[in-house]
């Protein structure tokens, strides 16, 4: 190699070393500055990425937890005592509440107003957190409704 490099000129021996400098350092961009830059780029991505979805995560736990304080406080008596006291205190009369357990309550009304009653059982549905499983109503000749309505407590 020496002898082949001595048979050059100077201007190819300066032409030669600024070639593989060229070489070498193009080498050196494409095997180590170009990967490390992707490389980078893709963990800045990665990075802003994870941070977009830790605000979601913490915004949706937010959600949940205001959630989970307005959610109805469950009665802390047997249902069918509690659904009487209800409908007691909101005047209706003529009912008849039966117990199927002590999350289970069948209560029959012969004669309430439709409004009066839907208005009842949607605030013991939001505020109590009770739930129908069914209701059957019947148009009496007075403009009133005969129900029966099955309600259970919601499962939390």
């Amino acid at each position: 190699m020496n002898g082949w490099w001595r048979e050059r000129s100077v201007r190819e021996q300066r032409l030669l070393l600024l070639m593989t400098a060229l070489f070498v350092a193009v080498m050196l961009w494409l095997a180590i500055v170009r990967p490390l830059a992707a490389a980078l780029v893709r963990a800045r991505h990665r990075q802003a990425a994870a941070v977009t979805a830790l605000a979601a995560v913490r915004e949706q736990a937010t959600a949940l937890e205001a959630l989970r304080k307005s959610m109805p406080t469950r009665p802390t008596t047997p249902i069918a005592t509690f659904v009487g006291g209800q409908a007691r205190a909101a005047g209706f009369s003529g009912f008849h509440v039966a117990a199927a357990g002590d999350e289970r309550a069948t209560i029959t009304i012969d004669a309430v107003r439709p409004q009066a009653f839907f208005g009842w059982i949607a605030r013991l549905e939001r505020e109590q957190g009770l739930v129908v499983d069914s209701l059957s109503a019947r148009a009496n000749s007075d403009a009133t409704l005969a129900v029966e309505a099955r309600l259970r407590v919601a499962a939390s």
